[in-house]
């Protein structure tokens, strides 16, 4: 029975956040946790937020032209991985209840986010003391433990940023 801080909502699977300022290594932390998690047996499922415009298809692909067409959703499927598009308005980020509701919860023990400080979900924060900033932790009650690449003292774990294995097995005895 996984942590109950991981509960999202009604969503059935496991939610855990990485969280940090931008520029902090949220996506290096995790280009080398889910590698290390799937080592595991865990299968893993990623929703990362951006502030910035993404692009995933590419001018001149069948896809891209039904966007360009007007389809406010495309999805592409093949044998080999398949790819949902919508269009935003550009001021609302899509709520991550129905982001979570597009996922085959059949094939995922762990749903991994990027980001999303904004909402209640527990979360590691990525911490780098060259950064200059403060430790989100001690204002941010959602914090469950911080990946630092320093000593902190604080009351909740603090796990060594670079060893991807003590992270892992942090992340393990959650899903525990």
């Amino acid at each position: 029975m996984a942590d109950p801080r991981l509960q999202f909502g009604d969503f059935p699977v496991p939610v855990l956040g990485l969280a940090a300022r931008s520029g902090t290594g949220k996506t290096t932390l995790l280009e080398r946790l889910i590698p290390a998690l799937r080592a595991a047996g865990v299968r893993v499922a990623v929703i990362k937020h951006s502030h910035h415009d993404i692009e995933l298809d590419r001018p001149g692909k069948d896809s891209h032209r039904l966007r360009e067409a007007g389809a406010d959703q495309i999805m592409l499927a093949s044998p080999y991985r398949s790819f949902w598009v919508g269009e935003g308005d550009g001021e609302t980020l899509p709520p991550l209840h129905e982001l979570l509701d597009r996922l085959d919860v059949g094939r995922i023990e762990l749903v991994l986010l990027e980001g999303y400080r904004h909402l209640a979900h527990a979360r590691i924060e990525v911490y780098r003391a060259a950064c200059g900033n403060p430790p989100l932790a001690p204002d941010d009650p959602h914090v469950i433990a911080v990946a630092a690449d320093t000593a902190l003292d604080l009351p909740l774990p603090v796990l060594p940023l670079n060893d991807t294995e003590a992270v892992r097995d942090f992340v393990l005895g959650l899903l525990a």
